[in-house]
């Protein structure tokens, strides 16, 4: 059976199936872990408001938690049984969150300890990529000694310049002259202390969630991303209304296969587990496809990617979650891989 579904009929069939038979007493007590203490703040709080929200919709013993307000190592306390982590960023999706958890012998969604560390470094998650043979813009490590003509001599302009450890465009510029540089370094630099430039593609921006871990992981239909003036910053990913989305893309049926392969073969370099996101650029000249990040706890805001494409898979929002939180009770596969 292909681990490409189109997006009609094999995934989406097999979590109505698995649904039908899941009594929810057998979750326990449910913790949802939202907030935190990273720049994403504000998207968390409302990714886990959503998710405390349809669990509940289904009848289970949901309960919030925010590291960001408590200590967490209350989690002890509450007696959870199981997690869901809609936490984004830095302590939530970098694998100290999930080391904790690792400790408490508390099972949780998402990928483990070392997928989750590896995956939001951006540098080390190129390496990966590269060692396996998979596209990814050409890079550099910035410092403040950088030399910015070699810099961008080698990467071309205009390039990328953001943090190695954030996510939702924070800290990112889009850099179309040398003269740009130190500034938008300084800008990276204010937010963590590896910053990363890349060259900058030119072309259509897309997206492909997976699901899923190991041999058995799944590419989910391709979403084409529109932003008003090409600009995908903060605002037009999680308020703006005026951004389009495209699901089907309305690409040929071979590019998005090509993308979803390029997607699921970086989800499995890392080691992700349950469900994750590999954001593509689609060069418009060449019409390759080029790896830019993988997200290992994606958004579940109303604006977000991963449930747009379940329910072009044919699963609503509220299945989504539960279906995800229904993974823990199963036994991870290399819980710290």
């Amino acid at each position: 059976m292909s681990k490409l579904d189109p997006g009609l009929g094999m995934w989406g069939n097999r979590v109505k199936s698995q649904l039908s038979k899941l009594d929810v007493k057998s979750l326990g007590r449910v913790g949802v872990l939202l907030g935190g203490r990273s720049g994403e703040r504000e998207i968390s709080l409302m990714s886990g408001n959503g998710v405390l929200e349809a669990l509940l919709s289904k009848g289970v013993d949901a309960n919030p938690f925010d590291p960001g307000l408590r200590c967490p190592t209350e989690l002890a306390k509450e007696k959870f049984d199981r997690v869901f982590i809609a936490l984004h960023g830095r302590y939530g999706e970098d694998g100290t969150i999930q080391g904790l958890l690792e400790l408490l012998d508390l099972p949780y969604t998402g990928s483990g300890v070392l997928a989750s560390a590896l995956s939001i470094d951006k540098i080390a998650t190129k390496q990966i990529w590269l060692s396996n043979g998979l596209a990814t813009p050409d890079f550099e490590e910035l410092t403040a000694a950088s030399n910015w003509d070699a810099v961008a001599k080698k990467l071309g302009l205009p390039l990328i310049v953001k943090p190695a450890h954030e996510g939702s465009s924070l800290g990112l510029t889009k850099v179309q002259s040398v003269d740009e540089l130190p500034a938008a370094y300084k800008l990276a630099a204010g937010l963590d202390k590896k910053v990363i430039a890349e060259t900058c593609i030119v072309g259509d921006e897309l997206t492909c969630p997976l699901v899923g871990q190991g041999k058995t992981a799944e590419a989910l239909p391709v979403i084409k991303i529109i932003p008003p003036q090409a600009n995908y910053d903060f605002h037009h990913k999680y308020f703006s209304n005026e951004t389009q989305y495209l699901c089907p893309t309305g690409l040929a049926p071979e590019i998005n296969e090509l993308v979803q392969e390029l997607a699921l073969a970086a989800y499995q370099s890392l080691g992700c587990s349950t469900w994750g996101r590999a954001d593509v650029m689609l060069d418009h000249k060449t019409g390759k496809p080029y790896l830019l990040e993988m997200n290992t706890s994606p958004g579940m805001t109303s604006h977000s990617l991963v449930p747009m494409a379940a329910k072009a898979a044919g699963i609503n929002y509220a299945d989504l979650v539960l279906w995800l939180l229904m993974q823990t009770l199963q036994a991870k596969e290399g819980a710290t891989a």
